[in-house]
């Protein structure tokens, strides 16, 4: 059994978050939750370590998403159908206006709703949003992420005794808080 979130603990958990924010397929949150719980209630330092380089990874994947979403451009959205050919220009400043009515809000709460970072960011990008406001609202977005996630991860370990069986249980309820929201919208359409 472990006891202690070791720096190679922290490493993998930095890396499986920063690659988890780059390609959305991997249950980031479980991450961070998993590792909440082996960090245990007696550690609070650790539980802030887990927090700390949850954000990390988080805001680091963050960084290279939006970077190569600003790459992608004009031609992602006109393929996602954001933009009709010949309109862009009116297309994107309805796109920029709706992220300017609530910027620092929208930029926070796409990462805590699943599959809302990826639009987000994409609409950040091509309407030329601000590098260093994203760059700062990005920080307390990836804050609060890693706190929400660490704190199931906490209660997880305060409910049950072995730490198996609160890592399982605990990653199971971070991927169905991820991706719960996303099936029953789709099952209500």
């Amino acid at each position: 059994m472990i006891d202690d979130i070791t720096p190679a603990t922290l490493l993998v958990l930095w890396g499986i978050v920063a690659f988890g924010s780059i390609i959305p397929v991997v249950p980031t949150g479980a991450a961070v939750s998993g590792a909440a719980v082996l960090a245990g209630l007696e550690e609070p330092l650790e539980i802030a370590l887990v927090v700390l380089i949850g954000a990390a990874g988080a805001y680091a994947g963050d960084l290279v998403t939006y970077g190569a979403l600003s790459a992608a451009g004009t031609p992602l959205a006109r393929r996602l159908g954001w933009l009709q050919e010949g309109d862009e220009e009116n297309g994107l400043t309805r796109l920029r206006e709706g992220i300017e009515s609530h910027e620092l809000r929208t930029l926070v709460v796409s990462r805590l709703v699943p599959a809302g970072r990826i639009p987000v960011l994409l609409v950040a990008s091509l309407t030329g949003y601000p590098w260093l406001k994203f760059v700062t609202a990005a920080i307390a977005s990836c804050l609060l992420w890693s706190l929400l996630y660490s704190a199931v991860g906490v209660l997880g370990d305060s409910v049950f005794d072995d730490d198996t069986t609160a890592i399982v249980v605990v990653m199971v309820t971070a991927v169905v808080l991820s991706v719960g929201p996303g099936l029953v919208r789709r099952l209500r359409g």
